[in-house]
């Protein structure tokens, strides 16, 4: 399972400090709709540069990864584990490192895991914290942060205790003040099954089976949520609720078997029967008024057809609502004019894009890996009073980056085509990037890398 065709998804961490702090999209006059390239190389497949564990240097740089797993915390610190991509050295691999960022000093610190790719699982006691645990490596996992600031992580695709590669059911928590993993729940080793219990009921016995490439989210009392993901059998659409402070799982809608049919009822209007199609590297991110906004992916549309979907969800009041979109895979964007609003325009087919929502509640898409050519985007659009816009990033695939000088923002500079990166909202309401996936093409050959730069975006 090539799990780095995604969705990732977009990573928890945004959603999280997008609800819980409302952050907006202001900004001082002349310095909206403008990149920075904050850190990290303009050059791709570069290994990481560590420096000694804990101590945060200006030298210090994860290596290029695509589909690594991320938070923030209440500080407004940046947390990086593992994903595809290069360690300490030019091979690549599965990681299982864990990184911090400081946004105020511009610094990473490596925090724990290894400097070396495929590394097993420690998962030692459930229940109990230890210097020696640590997730094996892995990608493409949920994650969310709690009220205590604890970072917790659930599945990918990775490394078992046993050494064993495939989907994950494992659930972990790390406590940043520690310093130390705990292995909370599900299996030590690959394929875990599902158990899925009574609908609507919370138990002890209840737990997600083993996926990678979910949806996932925090509402606004602390529980976590996992939508879909590509699971053993294929791709899911089950709706999952997990309580912290029971420590129970509960089915909460979908179905339990893989490959489902979309079920998209009509336009704009929520309905009970309304239900995503099974997808996973979907892209997805929350409102401060507790919608989940859901993007396209890999996965099934109305039909059952199996392809690169451009459709938009809304997930409120427990019900689904089809948004805008197509409702059958592969569909083509149609730009319209940069910087104009139109009832035609949309962002089409794609997976592994960066979603956020802003202080107006429009909803903001960035890049992602498109259907029908194969290609990687770098286009930015916005979606706000039911129409999408073409803000800015080119109408044409596979685009290099315009970097122009580290540290320095400005109206030429845009990030280069890509797809499965990571994405987290600072208190300002600017959003950082990092890193991903592109292919170009070498002599006609497509050739993949990956990228480690860090980028920040003032809408």
């Amino acid at each position: 399972m090539k799990s780095w065709i995604r969705l990732c998804a977009l990573l928890f961490a945004v959603i999280a400090f997008l609800t819980s702090a409302g952050c907006g999209s202001s900004s001082s006059p002349g310095t909206t709709n403008m990149w920075t390239w904050k850190s990290g190389s303009s050059s791709t497949n570069q290994s990481g540069t560590y420096g000694a564990l804990g101590a945060a240097s200006a030298s210090n740089t994860p290596g290029g990864r695509d589909a690594a797993n991320s938070w923030t915390d209440a500080e407004g610190n940046i947390w990086l584990f593992g994903g595809l991509g290069f360690s300490s050295s030019a091979s690549l691999g599965y990681m299982n490192d864990l990184w911090k960022y400081s946004p105020g000093t511009g610094q990473w610190t490596w925090e724990s895991g290894s400097i070396y790719t495929s590394q097993y699982g420690s998962y030692g006691v459930q229940g109990t914290a230890a210097n020696s645990n640590t997730p094996g490596a892995r990608e493409a996992g949920a994650t969310w942060t709690d009220a205590s600031g604890n970072l917790w992580l659930f599945g990918g695709s990775g490394v078992d205790a046993n050494g064993s590669f495939g989907a994950l059911n494992d659930l972990w928590k790390f406590t940043p003040s520690a310093g130390q993993w705990t292995w909370v729940g599900g299996s030590n080793v690959v394929f875990g099954t599902g158990s899925y219990g009574t609908l609507g009921t919370a138990a002890s016995g209840n737990i997600p089976g083993a996926r990678a490439d979910s949806s996932f989210w925090k509402d606004a009392s602390g529980n976590f949520w996992l939508f879909g993901g590509q699971g053993v059998a294929g791709f899911l659409n089950d709706l999952w609720k997990y309580t912290p402070g029971t420590g129970q799982w509960t089915w909460m809608g979908g179905s339990s078997t893989a490959n489902q049919s979309g079920s998209y009822g009509s336009q704009g209007i929520a309905a009970a029967a309304n239900l995503p199609g099974g997808r996973g590297s979907t892209t997805t991110c929350a409102d401060a008024a507790g919608n989940v906004w859901l993007y396209g992916g890999l996965g099934l549309d109305v039909n059952g057809t199996n392809g690169r979907l451009g459709d938009l969800w809304k997930y409120s009041n427990g019900q689904w609502t089809w948004m805008s979109g197509a409702d059958i895979a592969a569909q083509l964007a149609s730009y319209g004019t940069q910087g104009v609003a139109a009832a035609g325009n949309q962002p089409g087919a794609r997976n592994g894009s960066v979603c956020w929502v802003d202080s107006s509640g429009s909803l903001w898409l960035f890049a992602g890996w498109t259907g029908v050519s194969y290609t990687y985007e770098n286009d930015l659009w916005k979606y706000s009073g039911g129409q999408w816009t073409w803000v800015s990033g080119s109408n044409q695939f596979d685009q290099t980056g315009v970097y122009g000088t580290q540290g320095t923002g400005a109206s030429g500079n845009i990030p280069g085509a890509r797809a499965g990166g990571d994405s987290w909202a600072d208190s300002s309401g600017n959003v950082w990037i990092f890193g991903g996936v592109r292919d170009h093409s070498n002599n006609g050959t497509r050739v993949t890398d990956s990228l480690n730069d860090l980028w920040e975006y003032t809408p």
